[in-house]
């Protein structure tokens, strides 16, 4: 399992291309911005949908 780990940092260090550091910042936010709109987005549809079938089971039962 050592063994393992050393050769994971070792390929990590010699053999992985990394971003710079400014464009990987950049990156990050461009993720985080289209993470909350995505989040925002599906908690819309969720409310618009558990209203909808409150509507419905209303008007059904009663």
């Amino acid at each position: 399992m050592i063994t393992y780990i050393k050769e994971s940092f070792e390929e990590l260090k010699n053999n992985v291309s990394w971003l710079e550091r400014s464009k990987a910042s950049n990156l990050m936010v461009i993720v985080a911005v289209f993470s909350i709109l995505f989040a925002l987005a599906t908690w819309g549809v969720d409310s618009l949908f558990s209203k909808l079938i409150t509507l419905y089971f209303e008007k059904l039962i009663g």
